[in-house]
């Protein structure tokens, strides 16, 4: 197939340039923030300057920039220059600045080579997502939570954010979020000898199949199990991504196949979306039934999108645990009113053969299993709408932000929204971390922003098992978390912990914001961290007794820990088939800004 008129109706020259560029633009952006490459300022106006990095001798890129707080840079995509041989011309391509940077960076031929394919796949999927220009931010505002994900351009911060090593060009087409192409799950029977079931209190895996499967679904695929000559009491039921099945547990379990301790039932009626994890997906036919989260080893950013075995084993004690704080603390529960979409219930199967292996390489200790999370649509109230942070950094085709249109159809001014949107997020961040130790990793994907009349109104966060940390601190409040948590969820030094907001949020995602706001005129982004700096001070006025925490977990410091995403992949792990998921590197330090407003505010 070759995807005749398709690929060319695509793949022309000027979204491949525009695309190149805006992606060459992030690149020197991000690349600057990390402090993997140092331009030369060659002049400079107020915030703005002007740049060239020198790759060779007689070969330099020159381009400009605003200089931002938190040492970043909003690089623009006009006037990007390449110097060659003493001629200046037009810079539009992303890979032939890549390879330049190879020696100023510091990558090996391995990780460069791998680093191409990445980032054309990146690049591929940009110019599809160009052509999505049928829905403008102010319609977007109106969408369905499932649907406005496949709006979204990926991750802000990681300039290869779309590798998705393992997909072909039909997977992404198939199976990609901007595509949204309703997809059916495929389902297999797994063993009880090879699988193991692990759910809330008062989830039985009867239960769930009956919440999960009709009548009739149940009774063909427990046909299947018995036309094998095997008893379907015998086995647990649940999905499996058909890429997954296609590409990876064929291939790596022939033998349980074999044997019939895995045996494949068909398809499930209901129809799913995929999000933009691309491995968890949205019931579309049943907004009530969960979401279903399930492992794909396909490399996406720094990680192969498996489900590890342990934490998908854990993973509904941490909901209990989690939500247990949440039911006897009076501010979460009835001030706050945070929703937490619980992961109600797990299947894990192990390969034994990886199993046994010692430091075998982690992707291959985490390709089969599933968890099924609580529905957010299940907690929406009358009027309440639910979009991830990711939405918030969204610009449309004609480049008006959706937070633009959000803010004007509130009726507030950008000011008073983003103080509402403050104190909402924050608060409840704030008392997990200051009250309990415990903190999640709410980048823009796990943090869900509820709305009411376009403005914000209350918070949702999800994925605990994977992003659910502890601190390391003796905290009379963690005196119930058990050993095997601890063995799961990572335990962290006070400042690692702040580090889970202080990056995954303020420097992953609202860094971005701010440089939207700032751009656009709605809003100067020093009063943007003003104003988040006061709604920290407010939480910490309104609970006094925990003064000595925050000092612990100190987001005012004048310096941070920089932590690096990019720099992660590029320099310091590269490609290797470890046997941990990498994390990000350290690399000096970052200029807290709000270290300044707290000092205004005291």
């Amino acid at each position: 197939m070759l995807f005749q008129p398709d690929i060319h109706e695509q793949l022309n020259r000027e979204n491949w340039k525009r695309a190149n560029q805006q992606l060459m633009a992030k690149m020197f952006a991000e690349y600057m923030y990390e402090d993997m490459i140092h331009p030369e300022v060659l002049r400079a106006e107020g915030k703005m300057r002007a740049y060239e990095l020198s790759v060779t001798a007689d070969k330099s890129y020159r381009f400009a920039a605003e200089k931002r707080l938190f040492d970043s840079f909003d690089v623009s995509t006009d006037d990007l220059k390449k110097v060659e041989g003493g001629l200046e011309e037009e810079a539009d391509n992303a890979i032939e600045l890549l390879v330049d940077l190879k020696e100023i960076i510091g990558m090996s031929a391995e990780t460069i080579g791998h680093l191409i394919k990445e980032m054309n796949a990146t690049l591929i999927a940009d110019v599809h997502l160009m052509e999505k220009t049928e829905v403008s931010s102010d319609e977007l505002i109106n969408l369905d939570y499932a649907e406005l994900e496949g709006y979204m351009k990926g991750h802000p911060w990681i300039t290869y954010n779309k590798g998705r090593i393992g997909f072909g060009y039909d997977d992404y087409l198939r199976f990609a979020p901007e595509h949204q192409q309703e997809v059916k799950l495929n389902w297999i029977a797994a063993h009880k000898n090879l699988a193991t079931f692990h759910s809330v209190q008062n989830l039985s895996y009867e239960k769930l199949l009956d919440e999960e499967l009709s009548g009739q679904e149940r009774d063909r695929f427990f046909s299947e199990v018995r036309k094998q000559n095997c008893v379907p009491e015998d086995y647990y039921f649940f999905p499996v991504h058909e890429w997954q099945w296609n590409d990876q547990l064929i291939q790596n379990f022939p033998e349980e196949i074999a044997k019939k301790e895995i045996i494949a039932v068909g398809d499930g009626d209901d129809a799913y979306l995929p999000q933009q994890s691309i491995r968890t997906f949205v019931n579309r036919s049943f907004k009530e039934k969960h979401h279903v989260k399930l492992p794909m080893s396909i490399l996406n950013t720094l990680v192969y999108r498996g489900l590890p075995s342990e934490r998908t084993v854990i993973a509904p004690k941490v909901t209990e645990w989690i939500k247990g704080l949440y039911e006897q603390d009076d501010f979460l529960k009835n001030e706050c009113r945070v929703i937490l979409p619980g992961e109600n219930a797990s299947i894990n199967v192990d390969h034994k053969h990886y199993g046994a292996v010692k430091d075998a390489p982690y992707q291959y200790l985490e390709m089969l299993g599933s968890i099924w999370r609580e529905s957010i649509y299940t907690y929406l109230e009358d009027g309440e709408q639910a979009i991830t942070l990711a939405a918030l950094v969204h610009e449309d085709h004609q480049g008006k932000p959706f937070i633009q249109s959000l803010i004007e159809s509130s009726g507030l001014d950008a000011e008073d929204w983003m103080k509402k949107f403050y104190q909402v997020v924050m608060d409840p961040l704030l008392h997990y971390l200051y009250k309990y130790g415990t903190v999640f990793s709410p980048h823009g994907q796990n943090t869900i922003l509820v709305l009411k009349d376009h403005k914000p109104h209350r918070l949702a966060v999800k994925d605990f098992v994977d992003d659910v940390n502890v601190t390391d601190q003796p905290f009379p409040e963690l005196q119930h978390v058990t050993e095997e948590m601890k063995t799961v969820l990572r335990t962290e030094p006070p400042e690692g912990l702040t580090q889970f907001i202080f990056t995954g949020l303020f420097i992953c995602h609202l860094r971005y914001l701010s440089h939207i706001l700032e751009k656009h005129q709605l809003l100067a982004e020093e009063y943007f961290w003003q104003l988040l700096a006061e709604s920290i001070c407010d939480y910490q006025r309104r609970f006094p007794e925990l003064k000595e925490r925050f000092e612990l977990f100190d987001f005012f410091k004048p310096e941070m820990t920089k932590l690096c995403l990019n720099r992660n992949r590029m320099v310091d792990y590269g490609y290797a088939d470890g046997d941990d998921r990498p994390h990000a590197s350290e690399f000096g330090c970052v200029t807290n800004a709000l270290a300044a407003f707290k000092e205004q505010k005291v």
